[in-house]
């Protein structure tokens, strides 16, 4: 299956766009943002679960990153509210579950086989943010090979932001805008690399998770079924 699975192509989804589609498992439904492959896929997802509701057992080759949008999301290792950020490493196994009902962000086999350390970030700590270039800033994650963040923009202001390497954000709250369109809260917008975007945010600001980096050697439509093979 390939879904948005070429890279060098700037892809925008409005929540309002947003298909839900039920996922092989009872009570979990899903929007494919991008995808290349099968059941085991190297994608990006928006992952919702109803009450009582969880996956088996299952290991990450390549690892799982996770924001949690709404309610609880649970595993092995713990309960994680609204705001948690998760980097399960390459070839971890978890049981994930939500009792309450959650909505999490998803990226699957997207690491480094190097990345070996469990990551555990709660958003919602005021320790974890710091002011950068008149932006509250909150560090998630940082390599030779990504840079992973959430940002508040203060309302009103505006900016350019240079991406050599390709960007993904998602607008967790608020409003912002470009030189293509308008996104409000829900939008994911995947930006190539060598973008350039010209950014002004809403009246009342807006916070984005921003991931950049990442898509420096992603295929173009030609490879894409060729990568397709490797999942």
């Amino acid at each position: 299956m390939l879904v948005n699975a070429d890279f060098s192509e700037r892809v925008a989804i409005h929540s309002t766009e947003m298909e839900w589609i039920t996922s092989p498992q009872s009570g979990v439904k899903r929007v494919m943002l991008d995808r290349i492959g099968g059941e085991v896929a190297r994608a990006t997802s928006l992952v919702r679960y109803d009450k009582n509701s969880r996956f088996p057992r299952h290991t990450h080759p390549l690892g799982e990153e996770v924001l949690v949008l709404d309610g609880v999301f649970s595993d092995d290792s713990g309960d994680y509210p609204e705001g948690w950020y998760l980097r399960n490493p390459p070839k971890s196994s978890h049981l994930p579950s939500s009792i309450d009902g959650t909505l999490i962000f998803v990226k699957l086999m997207q690491m480094s086989l190097e990345e070996r350390r469990p990551v555990r970030i709660n958003t919602r700590d005021p320790a974890m943010w710091h002011v950068h270039q008149n932006q509250l800033v909150c560090p998630l994650f940082s390599n030779e090979q990504e840079q992973v963040m959430l940002v508040q923009i203060p309302e009103s202001s505006s900016g350019e932001e240079m991406y050599d390497f390709g960007a993904e954000i998602l607008v967790l709250q608020g409003q912002m805008r470009d030189q293509y369109d308008e996104y409000s809260a829900g939008t994911w917008l995947r930006l190539p690399p060598r973008s350039i975007q010209t950014w002004t945010s809403g009246a009342g600001g807006a916070l984005i998770y921003r991931k950049s980096g990442h898509l420096k050697d992603l295929p173009t439509d030609k490879l894409s079924h060729e990568f397709e093979d490797i999942f």
